[in-house]
């Protein structure tokens, strides 16, 4: 805790984004408490579903730095609920996992500061667009792209397990600020995918698994937070069942899941990443098509 009290003391950036992130959750939490949620009734067989729901989602994207958005967005727009309501439930959730998955991370030892400075302000504005267009705009024209970029991704990391040498890592490569804009978008519009996109294309890079990933679900927090507080402003109701048992689900996960990516070699990590995304990019172009 000290080390981190230092660095505020000494960058004057993360002393004032912390200080103005926190000014936005508690004005995002003041408002959906006293606006957003009309009942305190809970479905208690739904908030046991997505409780167990955002357990399993926050454990894939805290081990593997994506997948958390994506799996609760599946489930969400499958039950019916529309596309932009669906994206503002599940990031006023991953406001709460993300940040407990950012601190286990950086507990851990897994967060590179510099990347994350350089990712930070970019992402942030992406998903403030990204949500904003989804409130005016059917997000699901943009899915297709986004899915083949991600199979194209998965591929790609797939190939960089085979190879000997890897990549070294540029910190100062001009292309992770549009990186950073370009996942805060997509994770907005699709209700996930910072983590496939932005994660994946630092592995792809070389950065090494742990850090591209904890370095990756810190930022998050940022990005959801921005995503949730866009969205608040168009949808004006939460469902507390669903809400509340993705939140819970995902900050128990939080801890279990960055352990397991301190303890995992980077080569299986990267290979789990690869086929997940796989995975994840030709099922989202099939529903997008269907």
């Amino acid at each position: 805790m000290q080390k981190f009290i230092s660095r505020l003391k000494s960058e004057p950036f993360w002393t004032m984004f912390f200080a103005f992130a926190a000014m936005v959750f508690v004005l995002m939490i003041t408002q959906t408490i006293t606006q957003s949620i009309k009942s305190w009734e809970i479905d208690t067989e739904m908030f046991l579903w997505f409780l167990l729901v955002g357990f399993v989602a926050q454990s894939i994207d805290g081990a593997l730095g994506m997948a958390y958005g994506v799996s609760c967005n599946s489930i969400l727009l499958g039950i019916g609920i529309p596309p932009a309501s669906a994206s503002a439930w599940v990031h006023f959730a991953q406001v709460f996992t993300s940040l407990a998955s950012g601190i286990s991370h950086w507990k851990m030892g897994n967060v590179d500061w510099k990347l994350a400075k350089k990712l930070l302000v970019p992402g942030v504005m992406g998903s403030i667009i990204g949500a904003f267009l989804l409130s005016n705009v059917n997000g699901d024209m943009v899915k297709p792209v986004i899915a083949l970029y991600l199979l194209v991704m998965g591929i790609v990391i797939l190939r960089k397990v085979k190879k000997k040498h890897t990549p070294n890592f540029n910190r100062d490569s001009k292309s992770l600020p549009v990186l950073a804009t370009t996942g805060g978008f997509a994770d907005a519009i699709g209700g996930g995918g910072w983590g496939p996109i932005v994660n994946s294309t630092l592995l792809s890079k070389g950065k090494i698994a742990r850090y591209a990933i904890g370095t990756g679900n810190f930022v998050e927090f940022f990005v959801s937070l921005a995503s949730a507080s866009t969205f608040l402003f168009f949808v004006k109701e939460l469902s507390l069942a669903p809400v509340l048992g993705l939140i819970l689900g995902g900050i128990i996960a939080a801890p279990f899941a960055a352990y397991i990516c301190k303890l995992v070699k980077p080569k299986y990590l990267m290979i789990a990443v690869g086929i997940l995304i796989i995975f994840l990019s030709i099922r989202t172009f099939y529903l997008a098509l269907v």
